[in-house]
C-alpha cells in the first residue's frame, strides 16, 4: 500500500523543497483556462456542463468529508438553472468571479460556524476526555441535514484526531490534549483561511476557482500551486535540491520524520529521526508557521544552512550546519534482487515509476544496469518486472523500457484532439533481454505502467500476472510542471494512447493472463470509479508500422533499417498458458498463507477474524507466485 501512503505523506509532510506562491489575479483565471482548453482533447470552450461541474468540485474541494456545509446551503448552487450557468460563463469572459465569490461567502459562514462549534467541544474535551464512540471520523455520502447532525460529525472528527494523535489512548493529561487540539486547529485553519476573501487579495479565490474549472474538464486535468508543482516535479524526476530531510508538523513542533539516503543530513550523521527543528539560520520557530519554516529551509539561494535541533532526552540545543545539494532519491528508484534457480538465477526488478531527471538519470538507464548486473551473477533464466505500485511517469521512458524487451516496433499510438496520430516506436534492432518475462501488476498499476504491460503482452514478450485488471488510465497529459520557468503549472489531457494491438487501456485496463490477487483487489480503484473519465475506443493495429507520421527522408531510412527488424508477435509464452494457469491455481489453493490472505480480502464472516500473524511465510506472496510461474515457464519450455 506504499502508493496510498504516499498520498497521505504529501498532505501532511514535506521534503525541504518549497516555493512561496506567486500572487494570482482574476485575469489569470481566464488566460490559464484558455491555455488548457486549447490543448484539451475534448473540451474547447467553457460550456454550461463545465460550469456546473466546477461548482460541484469547488464545494467538494472545500468540504470533502462533509463536515462544514449543510445540504440546504449547497443545494441552491448544485441546482442552478441553465440561464445562471450561461451567465457565469459570460462573467468568466469578463474576468468576473462574482458567482464563485458568492459561493465562497457561504463557505466562509460555514467555517465560522464550525470554528465556534469546535471551540465549544474542545474546551469540553480538554477538561474531560470524551467517550469513544463506535464509529468516529470518516466521510459521508451526503451533506448534513441540520446543525445538530453537523455538530455530531464535527464531534466525531475531533475524537478521531485525538485518538490518532495519542496512539489510541484518551488518558493523557489535559495539557497534552490541549496541545493535540491546538495542532488540529492549525491544520484546519491553514486550509480554512484560504477561503476568507476580503475583496482585495484575489490569490486564493482564483486558485480555488482555477482548480475547480481545470478538474471539470476530466479526471486527470489539474491546476497546481507552485508548492504542489515542486512536489510533483520531485516525484517525476526522483531528485531535488535540498538537505534531505522529511518533516512533519506534530504536537511537539516540526519534527524530522525521515532522512533521504545520500542527502547532506543523512551523510552528516548529526541529525536523527525524531529531532525537533527549533531554529533555521538562527531564527527561532516558536511563532513561525509551518509554511514559513519550509520557505526558510529553501533559503535565499545560499547553499549553507544552519539548523537548530532539540533531541529527545536532551535539554541542550544542537546546531548543525549543512550545504544544500542535488539529491537522488535512490529508495524511490529501481531496485533489483535475484534468487538461485537451477544453474543460474531468476531476477526480480521493482520499478516504482517511469522517472527521468537531468545528468543522464532515468529508469531506462537503471533498467539496463540492472539487467547487466543480473547477467553477471549467473545464467539469467527469467525476470519478474514488478509494476504493482507504478502509477506512471514520463511516456518516453515507458517506450524506452518496453523497447528493452523487443527488437523494434511500435510501442504506443497517440491520438490527439484534431485527429493527429503519432507512433512512438523503438528502432534499436536488438533486445536487452529476450528470455522468460513476467510483468507483475495490480489495480494500482496505471498510465505508463499499463503501456509497458500491454505492449509486452501484445508482442507476446511477457505474461501479465496480478489483479484481474490494471487501473485503466489510457489518456495522455501535457504538463508544465517540469518547466520551472512556466507562468502556470498544470497538466491537461491532450489525447489517448493505444498500444500496438490498437487497444486502449482507458477504463478497461490491462487484463492479467494469470490472476494472482494483490492487496488492492478489494478496493474500488481505477478510472471507472473517477468522475468525468473519457470513454474507451480502439485504433487499427500497428504490428506492421505504417510510417504515416514520418517525413519522406526518414521513411526511406526506416524502411531499409527498421522495418526488417520489427518484433514478430510471439506465441511461445501462450502455448503453455492452460498448464501455467492450472499449476498456479493448484499452488495457491494449497498455500495456507495465500488462503489466509484471500480471506482477508473478503468481509469477515461471523465469529471469524483474520490476523496477519497467521501468515507466517513470505511477506510478498504475489512475488513468490510470480517467480513460481516464471519457473514453470522455463521448465515447460525445456519440454517442447
Amino acid at each position: 500500500m506504499r502508493r496510498l501512503v504516499l498520498v497521505c505523506f504529501l498532505l501532511f509532510a514535506s521534503l525541504d523543497i518549497f516555493s512561496a506562491p506567486s500572487q494570482l489575479k482574476k485575469t489569470h483565471l481566464r488566460s490559464t483556462m484558455e491555455d488548457m482548453l486549447s490543448y484539451h482533447v475534448e473540451h474547447k470552450e467553457l460550456s454550461n456542463l463545465l460550469v456546473r461541474r466546477s461548482i460541484k468540485i469547488y464545494i467538494e474541494q472545500f468540504d470533502p468529508q462533509k463536515v462544514y456545509l449543510l445540504n440546504s446551503e449547497v443545494l441552491p448552487f448544485l441546482e442552478v438553472p441553465q440561464d445562471t450557468l450561461r451567465e457565469v460563463g459570460l462573467k468568466y469572459q469578463r474576468d468576473d468571479l462574482s458567482f464563485y465569490i458568492s459561493l465562497n461567502k457561504v463557505i466562509q459562514k460555514a467555517t465560522e460556524r464550525a470554528r465556534a462549534l469546535r471551540e465549544e467541544m474542545i474546551r469540553e474535551f480538554i477538561l474531560a476526555p470524551p467517550d469513544i464512540e463506535q464509529h468516529v471520523g470518516g466521510s459521508y455520502l451526503g451533506f448534513a441535514s441540520n446543525e445538530q447532525e453537523l455538530k455530531q460529525r464535527l464531534r466525531k472528527q475531533l475524537i478521531s484526531f485525538l485518538i490518532n494523535a495519542e496512539q489510541a489512548t484518551l488518558k493523557a493529561s489535559p495539557s497534552k490534549r490541549e496541545k493535540v487540539f491546538s495542532l488540529l486547529e492549525k491544520r484546519l485553519k491553514r486550509n480554512e483561511d484560504t477561503y476568507f476573501y476580503d475583496g482585495k487579495n484575489e490569490h486564493y479565490i482564483v486558485l480555488h476557482a482555477l482548480k475547480a474549472l481545470a478538474k471539470s474538464l476530466d479526471s486527470h486535468t489539474a491546476y497546481f500551486s507552485p508548492e504542489e508543482a515542486i512536489e510533483m516535479r520531485t516525484n517525476l524526476e526522483k531528485q531535488f535540491e535540498g538537505i534531505g530531510v522529511v518533516l512533519k508538523e506534530g504536537v511537539e513542533g516540526i519534527t524530522i520524520t525521515d532522512l533521504i539516503k545520500g542527502g547532506p543530513a543523512e551523510k552528516s550523521g548529526k541529525i536523527l529521526i525524531g529531532d525537533v527543528l527549533v531554529s533555521i539560520d538562527k531564527k527561532p520557530l516558536e511563532k513561525v508557521s509551518y509554511e514559513e519554516a519550509l520557505a526558510l529551509l529553501k533559503g535565499d539561494g545560499k547553499s549553507e544552512i544552519a539548523l537548530g535541533l532539540k533531541r529527545k532526552g536532551s535539554k541542550a540545543k544542537i546546531l548543525v550546519r549543512l550545504n544544500r545539494e542535488k539529491i537522488l532519491m535512490q529508495e524511490e528508484r529501481l531496485q533489483y534482487t535475484s534468487e538461485p534457480f537451477a544453474d543460474g538465477i531468476i531476477g526480480k526488478i521493482n520499478l516504482p515509476s517511469f522517472y527521468e531527471g537531468g545528468e543522464d538519470s532515468s529508469c531506462e538507464k537503471d533498467m539496463k544496469e540492472a539487467i547487466r548486473s543480473l547477467k553477471k551473477q549467473g545464467k539469467l533464466y527469467g525476470l519478474v518486472l514488478d509494476l504493482r505500485e507504478n502509477s506512471g511517469g514520463f511516456l518516453n521512458q515507458a517506450v524506452k523500457v518496453a523497447g528493452l524487451f523487443i527488437t523494434s516496433g511500435v510501442i504506443v499510438i497517440s491520438k490527439y484532439s484534431e485527429g493527429e496520430v503519432q507512433y512512438l516506436r523503438t528502432i534499436d534492432g536488438r533486445s536487452y533481454f529476450n528470455g522468460a518475462l513476467v510483468v507483475l501488476t495490480s489495480k494500482a498499476s496505471a498510465s505508463a505502467a499499463e503501456i509497458v504491460a500491454q505492449a509486452l503482452q501484445d508482442y507476446g514478450a511477457a505474461l501479465i500476472v496480478g489483479d484481474e485488471r490494471t487501473y485503466g488510465k489510457g489518456t495522455i497529459q501535457y504538463q508544465t510542471v517540469t518547466d520551472e520557468t512556466a507562468s502556470a503549472f498544470f497538466k491537461v489531457t491532450v489525447g489517448k494512447y493505444y498500444t500496438v494491438s490498437g487497444k486502449s487501456t482507458q477504463i478497461e485496463g490491462v487484463k492479467a493472463d494469470l490472476i494472482v490477487p494483490t492487496e488492492y483487489a478489494k478496493y474500488n480503484i481505477g478510472e471507472r470509479f473517477l468522475e468525468y473519465p473519457l470513454s474507451n475506443d480502439k485504433m487499427p493495429p500497428a504490428f506492421t508500422d505504417p510510417l504515416t507520421d514520418v517525413d519522406d527522408s526518414s521513411r526511406l531510412w526506416l524502411q531499409k533499417n527498421y522495418l526488417p527488424q520489427i518484433q514478430q508477435r510471439g506465441t511461445a509464452l501462450y502455448a503453455n498458458l492452460a498448464s501455467l494457469r492450472r499449476n498456479s491455481a493448484n499452488r495457491l489453493a494449497n498455500d495456507k498463507n495465500f488462503q489466509y490472505f484471500l480471506e482477508s480480502l473478503e468481509p469477515p464472516k461471523e465469529g471469524k477474524t483474520f490476523s496477519l500473524t497467521q501468515n507466517k511465510g513470505s511477506s510478498d506472496l504475489q512475488m513468490d507466485e510470480a517467480v513460481n510461474i516464471l519457473k514453470d515457464i522455463v521448465y515447460l519450455n525445456t519440454l517442447r
